[in-house]
């Protein structure tokens, strides 16, 4: 996880006292500091245990339960495939393994340029239209090999 800076600790510690109100406030404060950075910077993480008298490692404990909360920022284009059983079924193994060999990297790593992050989804609702996938938020079912190597070209990888 990245440090936080003075600036982004004032930041985060604006955002507790926006939703410290709210029933609940931990994930919708949570999603909030990672829309504003891109993700939960490790500072955070004690700042927001503070903010809402809660251990550190009760908060890290949900940041880091939920697979949307990254660690550090995701590329500028984001990838991910489903894995679920249906999509299994229908070859989203095998589409994995394709996207994983062209970008070079593994699940829930970002290329080495920072333009793709790809990362493993546990069903996206679309089980009849499987394989399914989500790029940019975007969910694209019926993903063949052809049509992610059409998304791939689309997001320059």
């Amino acid at each position: 996880m990245s440090e936080t800076t003075k600036d982004q600790n004032v930041r985060v510690e604006a955002i507790c006292d926006q939703m410290i109100t709210m029933e609940g406030p931990l994930l919708p404060i949570l999603h909030e500091v990672q829309e504003e950075f891109g993700h939960i910077p490790e500072g955070a993480l004690q700042t927001i245990a503070k903010k809402l008298n809660l251990s550190r490692a009760e908060v890290h404990g949900v940041a880091s339960f939920y697979h949307d909360f990254r660690e550090e920022k995701a590329g500028k284009h984001v990838i991910k495939i489903c894995r679920a059983e249906a999509c299994q079924a229908m070859g989203a193994d095998a589409l994995g393994d394709q996207v994983r060999r062209h970008l070079k990297v593994d699940w829930s790593q970002t290329t080495s340029d920072r333009k793709i992050t790809l990362e493993p989804v546990f069903c996206l609702g679309l089980c009849a239209c499987a394989p399914a996938a989500m790029v940019d938020g975007k969910v694209v079912g019926r993903v063949t090999r052809d049509r992610m190597n059409r998304i791939l070209d689309e997001v320059g990888a």
